[in-house]
């Protein structure tokens, strides 16, 4: 199998963009059901794809998206979780980095899959100007994997944003609203 690289000084590894962050949920953490609360799971989230691309990319990083984030299971007061993060994709001035979180039962040892999320993230300069970021060098199928699911999702959301329902075309939407669309009632009379 051929490779093809510019030169090794261009590309970084995946493993130098990995971050790994462990952290007890405490009562301060959690919600009003008593769940660890979405928002401080997700500023953990906004924090470790922000060191896993400034370590990647050797710059000042922004979050520029976040894709879906599910949560999956909920996290207990007195779980530890844990995040891991590396970048599964480059651009020219961003980074694709994904993000698992796990938590564990610190008392059983279980151990449960909580959230996974990809967020984009935007290198600067000193000046606050986009900057590139290196290549990408992969080194394993997973690596691979991950690459190329990254790759689909950008073209997924490429396609999304290009996309306007049914051409633009009102009165095929509005008909479809009509029929199926039982939930919402359009009036346009004043536009």
């Amino acid at each position: 199998m051929a490779t093809v690289f510019k030169t090794a000084q261009q590309f970084r590894t995946v493993t130098s963009s990995e971050i790994t962050l462990s952290q007890l949920m405490l009562p301060t953490h959690s919600n009003f059901s008593g769940k660890i609360h979405g928002g401080h799971l997700l500023s953990l989230m906004d924090q470790i794809a922000f060191a896993s691309a400034s370590k990647f990319s050797g710059s000042y990083c922004v979050t520029a998206s976040v894709d879906r984030v599910d949560f999956l299971n909920p996290i207990e007061v007195g779980e530890l979780i844990t995040l891991k993060a590396s970048v599964n994709y480059v651009g020219n001035t961003s980074m694709m980095v994904g993000i698992r979180v796990d938590a564990q039962n610190i008392q059983t040892g279980e151990v449960k899959h909580c959230n996974s999320s990809y967020f984009t993230m935007i290198a600067k300069d000193t000046s606050g100007a986009t900057m590139p970021v290196p290549r990408l060098q992969l080194t394993n199928r997973e690596q691979v994997m991950r690459y190329l699911k990254a790759a689909e999702r950008i073209n997924a959301r490429k396609q999304r944003i290009a996309a306007e329902p049914f051409g633009g075309d009102l009165n095929q939407a509005l008909a479809l609203m009509a029929s199926e669309h039982t939930d919402v009632n359009v009036d346009m009379a004043g536009v």
